[in-house]
């Protein structure tokens, strides 16, 4: 991605300093021929009608890749995005996972101590019968 925006600012650099550079050739060229004024006016009007020109090019182009780095950006984005989604739905249904299976255990180890509790009483009760019975004899 940097060898990309070496090659986008190089372009940049190269169509200031070509654009700076036509202005000033053609102005220099203009001021320097030995021209009458209304034959001048008229190369200065023609010149700038090529620089207007050029710029509109220049123009075209740039939106041209503009709009190319836009839809270059939304798909991007896009793919961002849906990979976010798609980690994030991933990462929840992993920890569902995770909280089925600790609420499934923990509801077997309360089942197991319900029942070592119920055996307990059981062992009670039956001691209690037993000495009840004893005291009776």
């Amino acid at each position: 991605m940097g060898n990309q925006q070496d090659q986008n600012i190089n372009s940049k650099d190269f169509i200031i300093g070509t654009l700076i550079g036509g202005i000033v050739g053609a102005s220099v060229a203009l001021l320097y021929a030995p021209k009458a004024g209304k034959e001048l006016r008229g190369d200065i009007n023609q010149g700038a009608s090529q620089f207007k020109d050029r710029a509109n090019e220049w123009k075209d182009t740039a939106f041209e890749k503009g709009s190319d780095w836009k839809e270059k950006a939304y798909v991007k984005g896009s793919d961002f995005k849906s990979k976010a989604l798609d980690s994030a739905k991933n990462v929840s249904q992993k920890t569902q996972g995770l909280t089925k299976t600790v609420q499934t255990k923990l509801q077997e180890k309360r089942n197991k101590e319900e029942e070592a509790l119920e055996a307990a009483e059981e062992v009670a009760e039956a001691i209690e019968e037993a000495s009840d019975q004893v005291e009776k004899k």
